[in-house]
Formats: structure tokens, C-alpha cells, sequence
């Protein structure tokens, strides 16, 4: 068996880093019992077809290399001659020790495995709960366990001293000594925790509820059920394993047998009790049982494969070289792996870690490593309780591979730097004022009809649609400033060239003729608006504004229908392998000097087939109300390398800093427009209410032609002005009794008011990942929400040469440097079951019902998606107070509003309001016991606010919204006509 050694050593490292650099982004935790019990049976079947591998016993006694099994229970029975098969079964397994000992440990290696994985299943539940474990002391652990069964017996040799230098007296009595192997193992657990400790990420925001018991009971089953249960695992396979007898190729057989057949027992049980657990549990847990999603399933298969190899490799390590060796390799290789990756991804200031320390641990426990592989070679192999020496003579490659780390870490510390030059926020508002200066100069170009038409062919490379003229006109009436850049009515509608006019009529009828779709229409005729039958009754307003808001620029519209969406989600969401051919057939579609017919075809109306009295039943879409979302619908849009298609962000209970990178500087938003992007942020799949829990998901994978107020990315639904603004339902007026007053005079806190409306919590706690209530549950005073990390200036700044450093505060300590006033109203919305009294009481005490106008006193004030788009964002953009944005859903607006120069864009995750506020409301007051008094850049605030302010009174008024809408449309209307190639406006000079 000593062939195995190497190769099983090799396996386990090669292993262990391949488990620890995929295990956080798997889909198979999503499951974790489902996947335990297939990894489980994998295991079992590799470990007794390997054993069936095995030469025979006959072969080997007549090598001389083996001794004759007895079975289990014929242990002191006379034994007979029978025949034996290759593969040694259950009841075949025999060792000559003592048969009760020997079923009593198979028993409870069976019971562990089985607890170990309701523990697993117990953790990943609530894992934002989850602690730092103890698993670091488990080789230390073994360590004294040896240590302790050595001891007894032992003495030291101090013969032959006297012929000794000091030097060799000293490595003798080093090498003889009995507790050198625990001391040596406990630098290796005391370095690998400092290393792991260093490079904590920061903690989410996903609400970890201080009354519910999950606070203390998750730690509790980690640090009892998890690292106990591992420990006694361990034990039992290196008992079972690692028998007295010497090592032959039978006593190999008959633990891989042996071992073998105890997990597959477990994997038995454990699908019996699942079985008998689905049969006794409510239908949608039922349903979660047996709904098995692709990507779970290819996760699962990959994580099967390489857990079975690397459980397989670690059996063969503790057969060889014992538990405590196996386990230690095992800690340093998942140590070192996971420490140098975060290292390496995180050269930057923030997050904070203490890189020197984490160099200086890492480097401890290689040194040590080292050091215990000399001390193991150079010692007696008698010395040892329970193992051999792992090398006889320590190889070179170890030293090398020790070295070559070694040297990559050194690189990463040294460039490693943990201070600030200067705030990012300055940077990024500069940033913001250059990006937005080139953005006037490119979408305000024209001043005539005809350099309109020119700038229209040069972006889009086609001519503009018929009526362009009368829409210009309608433009420049209404002193639009936004003339040429309209890019993201392209983006939206660029899908559909693909689709044949005649397809685009008859998906639109489809969805419009069935009220369970939850789409309304509207049919423009002869210049006329008329609302199609089936619309639900208390969506009749959005229907009246939209007549309204038509009705000035229909005269120049086609004969058309629409079908817009009634719900706040939006709908459509395309697998990107189709709908990037879409786009490209777009894109190639028209030619900027085509002579084309500068009007739509007559006699559109009959093409469109009249929306039937009596509504149809058949539908395109499919619903997922109350349903996890973010696999089947949300990522669909991005390619399938992404992060968001082949990554899973499973764990709740650290920022994923990785995905906040793109688009962040340090702690502060950078990029809104790459924030909005999903396709690197896996960890928003459990962010959002939208993703979590819909309350009306009604969504297609096909391309439908519907209108919808926002959508995240990834959707193909055709934005437009909302309604819900154009009709004022939530309206900037301030007045006597509620003013709103200058910069100065207002109340220098962060506020907001709100409901639970973002998703349904039907009672499996989906409310802890939404944005609404984990931006509420930062700021409450009764939570402790985790640390918060602000910019503040170190003891080396200078008043011309300022050092900022990142601090990580304590909630209590930054809620008294910061006011902020963040409260639910009324009543918890939007839920059932437990989730409801969970959130009254985690959120208590409710605020009572405010008005509206109340906003304007205060200098912050915090904007949150609701189901959809919020609609208060234009009021607080209207008035003199500054804006925080936090969003998912993007708008027709986004594209002509700058962040950092129109309002203040904040991370989904919530990780950088503390650091963002601080900037503009500054810090005084005692920290750590130092006194801070920075101040705040509340020039720059008043700045922002009143440029926001400016800007949408230019480019988001009511007008503005027609403009736009009334540009969608004649877009719409040329897509939908029969004669599409040939139909446009060729005029260059206005006539």
C-alpha cells in the first residue's frame, strides 16, 4: 500500500485547495441535504468498488504479505473453510480486534455522519447567523490525544549526551520530547486562526434577527454539532482505519469495505427520513423537495466528484500518516488557500485587514510546517502513538512549494497599504462632473431639424422613423434640452427587428386579451386613444394617465396597440444566447441612406385583430409569485461565463466584496450604471425582493412586446415614463405648514419612511435579504446589526497632506456619531405565517403615518425600491434636500441623471451608507476613546442638491416625459409596420 502514499498526499492538497476555492460560489448547498446524500452514496459506491480492486487474500497468503479475515461474527467461533468473494461485504468485514468495540464505533460512525448533515442543513438555513468555527482545533486536538497515549511509558534516553555538542544535545532532547508534535501543531491552529481572522470580509446586511433564537442557536450547532460531530467522525475513521495489524493489502480492503459500507448506510437513513419528511410537510415545501433546478444539478455532480476524491485521498492519508498529520495538511492547504486568494483580490484599503499580521501568521505556519515535517522525519517511528512519518527525508519539492508561497505572500503584503490619500467620494464627484459635462455635449448637439436627422443617422445607422420632423418640432416646442441621445429607447427596442411585425401584433394581442396576465391595453386609432377591454378596475388610473399623456402627439402616431404591464415587477426576461442574435439582427437593420417613404402604411388598423369581449384563457407567461426568481428569471439575461449564471453567492453571512468591486471605490458607489448591472453580483439573488419573493411574478423566457415603468437588468421589457409620475401621485409641494427650507436650515439627518412592500414574506423569513427592511435594520438602535466601517483621518494626516484610514465601529458607537431616522409605518405588509409578528416585533416600535410634504425637512433623504420603481425619487430630486438612491429597477430617466452629481448613489448592500453619510454630515465625537471632529462637506451636499434640482426641472418635467414617450412610439410604430425597410424620415434640412 505504500504506492498509495504519495499520490493520496497529493490528492488531498490538490483536493482540499480546489474545495476550498469553489465550495463558497457552488448551487449545491442550495439543497445541502440533497447533496449530501448523493455525495454520500458516490462515496460509498467508489469506496467498495475501490476495495474490490484490492488483490485477494488467497493471493496474498500465498505471497506470504496477508492474514486470514475472520468475519464479524465468527470472531471466536471455530473458523471453516468457505469460499470468499474478492470484495469483502458488511457482514464480511473482520479484524482480530474486539468485535464489540468494532460495531459500537461502526454504529456511531453511521449516527455522526446522519447528525453531521442535519447540522449542515440546520446551519446553511439561517447561515447569516453563522460564526467563526472552531474546526481550527481539531489536528491540535488529535495532537494532545497522541500526545496523551504516548505519554504513558515513555522516558527519556540521555545516554551518549556527553560525546553531544549543545546544538545536538538540544535537537536530541527537542526530537524526544514527547509534546513536541503538540506544540508544533498548535503554532500551526494559533497561526491559521490569526491568518483566517485577518481576512474576515466584512459582515453582510442580511438581517441575522436578534429576536429570533438563531443568534445563539446557528454558533451553537457549529461550534457543538459541527466541530464535536468532526472530531468524532475523525476518530471513528482513524479507528476503524488504522487497527493494529500490520498494513496489507486485505487489512486495506477491509476498512475501505468497512468504511464503505458505514456511509452507505447513512446515505440510506438519510433518504428514508427525507422521504418520510416529504410526505408529512405542507405542499410548497414539497414542492421545494422535488424541484431540482439545472444549475443545482450540474453544481451538485461537480461538487460529488471532487468531495469523493478528496474523501477518498483523505482516508488513504489517515491510513498512512494518521489523523492529526491528515487533518493539519488539511487545515494549512484550506488556510493558505483562502487567506492568499483574499489577499490577492483585495490589494486595496478597503475591506480592512491587517496585513502584516496575516503575513506573519502565514508565514508562522509554514515555518512550522516545516519544522513538524523535519521533526517527524528525523523521529523514531516507535515515538508515534498513531501514525507514521509522512516523508522519511523531507523532498525538495516541499521546500519549494513552501518557498514559492512564501514569496507571493511577501509580494502581496508589501503592496498592501492600508491608508488613504484622499476621500474616493471627492474623487468620484469629480469624476461624475467631467462624465456629465460630456454627456450634455453629445445628447444636446442639435439646433436644427437637419443636424438632428444627421446626428440620429451617425448613432444609430439607420434613418429616423416617419414623423421625426413633427416630433422634433414637438420637442423644441417644449424647450427639450435632450435633442440626440436617446439611447435607451435603442437598447430596449433593438430585440425586436427580429421579430416580424405580423409576431409583434399577435404576442401583443395574446397578452391584452387575458386579464390573468395582468396587462392592459390601449389601441390608438385615427389619432385617437381609446383603453381596451379587461382592465382591472383599481389600475384604471395608471390607464387614464397614459390616454392623457398620448393624447398630445397622437395625431402623429400609426394605427397601433400596446399592451403595458399593471405590476411593479417587471416581465421579460430573454436567455441572452437568444436575445444577443436579436440585438445583432437590430443592429443590421435600416440603412442611413436608404430613400425611404416619410409615412406609415395606411390601413394598419385591420392588421390588428380587436381584442375579443370575452376574455382567453391561454397564456405566454408563466408565474413565480412567492418564488425565488433570480436562476429562472434574473441572470437568464447575462452571458453564461458570468458570475451571475455559473457562480452561486451562498453565504449570507460576509459581504461578497468580490462582487461589489466593479463598481465600487473603497466603500462608496463609483459606477451606478455597472451597479445596476447583475452579471457580476451573484450575491443580489438574495438582496432583492423582486429575486426572493415577487407578490405578482408573471414572467416569459420568449420576447413579448409589453411596456413596463422599471426593470432590472437583464429584463427586455420597453421602458416608459410612469404614470404614476406624470399624474403627480406623489408631488413636490411644499407649503406653509410644510416648507422646505434652505440647505442650512434643515435637519441634518437621514430619513425615511416606508412599507414592507417590496416582496412577500409568506413565512420562511425571505424578509430578511430585501433592501427595504435591511436598510431599516442597519440604522434601528434596538438590532445589533453588524460593524460599519467610515473613512476617518489618522494620526500621520496633516492639514495639507490628509492620511484616511477605515474604520470598522460598532453599531451602537456610529448611530451616536450619525443621526439617521429610517422606520416602517403603521403595520408590517406583505407577509403570513410567522414572518409577520418576526418583523413587528424585529423592527418595533412602528412609526406612525407621516405626510408626505413632512420630507422636506431634512437635509438626506433615503429613496428605496419598492415591487418596482420608487416614486418618490423625482419629488426629492425636485426639492432642496439631497438624495439618496439605493436601487435595483432602472428607469426611462437613467440615463440623464449622474450619480455623484444629481443625487447620492448607495450599494444595494447597504455597506456604504454609514461612510456616505459621514462625508457630507462629518463625525465629532469620541471613538475608541480619541475625540474626532471632522467636518462635513456640506458645501459639496447643498452643491449636489441643488444641481439635482436644477437638472430635473430641465429634463424631467412633464414635457420631458411626453418627448420621450412620444419618441418610443414612433419607434414602435415603424417596427410594427409591414413596410418597415422602406418607411422613415430622409430629410436633412428640415423640408
Amino acid at each position: 500500500m505504500d504506492r498509495t502514499k504519495w499520490p493520496a498526499l497529493i490528492g488531498l492538497v490538490a483536493g482540499t485547495y480546489q474545495l476550498t476555492s469553489t465550495f463558497g460560489n457552488t448551487f449545491a448547498v442550495d439543497k445541502p441535504v440533497h447533496s449530501s446524500v448523493v455525495a454520500l452514496f458516490s462515496l460509498a459506491a467508489t469506496l467498495l468498488l475501490l476495495s474490490r480492486f484490492l488483490p485477494r487474500a488467497d493471493q496474498q497468503a500465498r505471497n506470504g504479505q496477508g492474514y486470514n479475515a475472520v468475519p464479524l461474527q465468527d470472531v471466536h467461533a471455530e473458523q471453516t473453510p468457505r469460499r470468499r468473494s474478492s470484495t469483502p461485504g458488511f457482514q464480511e468485514v473482520s479484524y482480530p480486534s474486539s468485535l464489540r468495540k468494532l460495531r459500537l464505533v461502526f454504529l456511531l460512525l453511521v449516527a455522526v455522519i446522519c447528525a453531521r448533515v442535519a447540522v449542515l442543513q440546520q446551519v446553511f438555513a439561517n447561515i447569516q447567523c453563522a460564526r467563526r468555527t472552531w474546526e481550527v482545533a481539531i489536528p491540535l486536538l488529535f495532537a494532545i490525544s497522541d500526545y496523551l497515549g504516548s505519554r504513558r511509558g515513555t522516558s527519556s534516553d540521555t545516554s551518549g549526551e556527553h560525546t553531544l555538542t549543545l546544538y545536538g544535545i538540544w535537537t536530541r532532547r527537542i526530537l524526544q520530547a514527547p509534546y513536541r508534535y503538540v506544540l508544533l501543531v498548535g503554532a500551526i491552529c494559533v497561526a491559521c486562526t490569526i491568518a483566517i481572522t485577518t481576512t474576515d470580509s466584512p459582515a453582510t446586511s442580511y438581517i441575522c434577527a436578534t429576536t429570533l433564537p438563531y443568534t445563539w442557536s446557528v454558533p451553537l450547532l457549529q461550534h457543538i454539532g459541527g466541530t464535536a460531530l468532526d472530531v468524532v467522525l475523525l476518530f471513528c475513521l482513524g479507528f476503524l482505519i488504522r487497527q493494529d495489524e500490520g498494513k496489507s493489502e486485505r487489512s486495506a480492503a477491509l476498512w475501505l469495505s468497512t468504511v464503505g459500507w458505514a456511509v452507505m448506510i447513512a446515505a440510506t437513513l438519510l433518504s428514508i427520513c427525507g422521504g418520510a419528511y416529504y410526505f408529512v410537510s405542507d405542499p410548497e415545501i414539497r414542492r421545494a423537495i422535488i424541484t431540482i433546478p439545472s444549475a443545482f444539478t450540474w453544481s451538485a455532480v461537480k461538487l460529488d466528484l471532487l468531495f469523493c476524491f478528496t474523501a477518498t485521498c483523505t482516508l488513504f492519508c489517515i491510513y498512512h500518516i494518521g489523523t492529526t498529520t491528515t487533518t493539519l495538511l488539511l487545515l494549512f492547504t484550506a488556510t493558505v488557500t483562502s487567506t492568499t486568494a483574499f489577499a490577492w483580490a483585495h490589494p486595496h484599503p478597503f475591506p480592512i485587514r491587517s496585513a502584516g499580521y496575516g503575513f506573519a501568521a502565514v508565514s508562522l505556519a509554514m515555518f512550522a510546517l516545516i519544522v513538524y515535517f523535519n521533526v517527524e522525519a528525523m523521529s523514531n517511528a516507535s515515538d508515534r502513538s498513531s501514525s507514521n512519518a509522512t516523508f522519511t527525508r523531507v523532498p525538495t519539492l516541499v521546500y519549494l512549494v513552501i518557498l514559492l508561497l512564501f514569496g507571493l505572500r511577501s509580494a502581496l503584503w508589501v503592496q498592501h497599504d492600508s491608508l488613504v490619500t484622499y476621500h474616493p467620494i471627492d474623487l468620484l464627484i469629480w469624476e461624475a462632473k467631467q462624465q456629465h459635462d460630456a454627456y450634455i455635449n453629445q445628447s444636446t448637439i442639435s439646433t436644427s431639424l437637419g443636424e438632428a436627422v444627421h446626428n440620429y443617422r451617425t448613432r444609430y445607422n439607420r434613418q429616423p422613423p416617419p414623423n421625426f420632423d413633427k416630433w422634433y418640432e414637438y420637442a423644441t416646442e417644449r424647450t427639450s434640452i435632450i435633442i440626440d441621445d436617446f439611447d435607451s429607447i435603442e437598447r430596449d427596442l433593438l430585440p425586436f427587428y427580429a421579430l416580424s411585425p405580423e409576431e409583434i401584433r399577435e404576442r401583443t394581442w395574446e397578452l391584452i386579451s387575458n386579464p390573468w396576465n395582468d396587462a392592459a391595453g390601449l389601441s390608438i386609432r385615427d389619432g385617437k386613444v381609446e383603453i381596451s377591454p379587461h382592465v382591472v378596475p383599481t389600475h384604471r388610473w395608471m390607464l387614464d394617465g397614459l390616454v392623457e399623456m398620448i393624447g398630445f402627439f397622437a395625431e402623429w402616431l400609426p394605427d397601433m396597440d400596446l399592451a403595458f404591464n399593471l405590476n411593479d415587477e417587471c416581465r421579460v426576461a430573454v436567455q441572452y444566447e437568444d436575445v444577443e442574435p436579436m440585438r445583432a439582427q437590430g443592429r443590421a437593420f435600416g440603412d442611413p441612406t436608404a430613400s425611404v417613404r416619410n409615412a406609415f402604411s395606411p390601413d394598419r388598423a385591420p392588421q390588428w385583430t380587436p381584442i375579443p369581449e370575452e376574455p382567453i384563457d391561454t397564456t405566454p407567461l408563466t408565474e413565480l409569485s412567492f418564488q425565488r426568481t433570480f436562476q429562472p428569471f434574473g441572470s437568464v439575461g447575462c452571458p453564461p461565463s458570468s458570475p451571475a449564471r455559473s457562480q452561486n453567492r451562498w453565504s449570507l453571512a460576509s459581504l461578497c466584496t468580490t462582487c461589489t468591486a466593479p463598481h465600487s471605490h473603497g466603500v462608496a458607489l463609483s459606477n451606478w450604471t455597472l451597479a445596476g448591472n447583475i452579471c457580476h453580483q451573484p450575491d443580489v439573488a438574495n438582496l432583492h425582493g423582486l429575486y426572493l419573493s415577487p407578490a405578482a411574478f408573471k414572467g416569459s423566457h420568449n420576447l413579448l412586446p409589453i411596456f413596463s415603468q422599471s426593470k432590472a437588468h437583464g429584463f427586455n421589457d420597453i421602458l416608459y415614463p410612469s404614470a404614476w409620475n406624470y399624474m403627480d401621485k406623489a408631488v413636490y409641494r411644499p407649503s406653509e405648514e410644510y416648507p422646505d427650507p434652505d440647505w442650512t436650515a434643515k435637519n441634518s439627518t437621514l430619513f425615511w419612511r416606508g412599507a414592507t412592500s417590496e416582496g412577500v414574506s409568506p413565512g420562511s423569513g425571505q424578509w430578511k435579504g430585501m433592501t427595504r427592511q435591511r436598510f431599516v435594520h442597519l440604522a434601528s438602535p434596538n438590532t445589533t446589526s453588524p460593524s460599519q466601517v467610515i473613512l476617518l483621518p489618522t494620526s500621520r494626516s496633516t492639514n495639507t497632506a490628509p492620511r484616511l484610514q477605515y474604520t470598522s465601529l460598532s453599531p451602537s458607537v456610529v448611530r451616536s456619531l450619525l443621526p439617521v431616522d429610517l422606520q416602517f409605518v403603521s403595520s408590517i405588509l406583505r407577509c403570513g405565517g410567522r414572518d409577520c409578528d418576526d418583523q413587528a416585533a424585529e423592527f418595533a416600535p412602528l412609526a406612525e403615518p407621516s405626510e408626505f410634504q413632512g420630507h422636506w425637512g431634512y437635509k438626506y433623504l433615503l429613496d428605496l425600491d419598492g415591487a418596482g420603481f420608487s416614486g418618490r425619487f423625482l419629488p426629492f430630486l425636485h426639492s432642496n434636500s439631497l438624495p439618496f438612491k439605493a436601487a435595483l429597477f432602472r428607469e426611462w430617466w437613467d440615463d440623464r441623471l449622474t450619480a455623484w452629481v444629481h443625487f447620492v448613489p448607495l450599494d444595494l448592500r447597504g455597506q456604504g451608507m454609514w461612510a456616505t453619510l459621514s462625508y457630507f454630515a462629518g463625525v465629532n465625537g469620541t471613538i475608541g476613546g480619541k475625540q474626532f471632529e471632522v467636518e462635513g462637506r456640506g458645501v459639496e451636499g447643498e452643491r449636489i442638491a441643488r444641481v439635482g434640482r436644477e437638472w430635473a426641472g430641465k429634463v424631467l418635467r412633464r414635457e420631458d416625459m411626453e418627448i420621450y414617450f412620444f419618441r418610443v412610439l414612433l419607434e414602435w410604430g415603424r417596427l410594427t409596420d409591414e413596410a418597415r425597410e422602406g418607411i422613415g424620415y430622409s430629410g436633412a434640412d428640415g423640408s
